[in-house]
């Protein structure tokens, strides 16, 4: 077994109580492309990936999975460009949003943190050296 057999994130999956309103969040706010439509889920492709798997978010309908518990997931990141940090906020901001900015001055990094509509938390980061 290779030391890294890991190559990247391939999805993330969440189970959603409202497939309609959180496609048009990731699709129309986050800006994820619609990969795959199904009537009770959807792929959304974050990133080229490897092998014919990019990386995606995908979002099933939780009524479709009867007895699905909740999510443990604490929060998840988008990866941005430190020259889109700016403008991003203030399309948050617009959105009608509430932005939590946070820098992590260990890894230099720079963060937006906002709320789905189903309360789970989005991160979009960016590497900033003046952190």
């Amino acid at each position: 077994m290779s030391a890294r057999p890991v190559k990247l994130l391939g999805e993330l999956a969440l189970r959603v109580n409202d497939l309609g309103t959180m496609l048009a969040f990731y699709r129309d706010v986050v800006g994820l492309e619609v990969w795959r439509e199904y009537p009770d889920c959807v792929f959304l492709r974050i990133a080229d990936g490897v092998e014919g798997h990019p990386q995606a978010l995908v979002l099933f309908d939780r009524a479709v999975e009867v007895g699905a518990e909740r999510s443990t997931i604490d929060h998840f990141a988008f990866v941005i460009g430190l020259e889109d940090y700016d403008e991003r906020r203030r399309e948050l901001e617009r959105l009608g949003l509430q932005v939590q900015p946070k820098e992590f001055p260990l890894f230099h990094w720079r963060s937006l943190f906002v709320s789905d509509p189903e309360g789970n938390t989005v991160e979009f980061v960016c590497y900033d050296p003046s952190v």
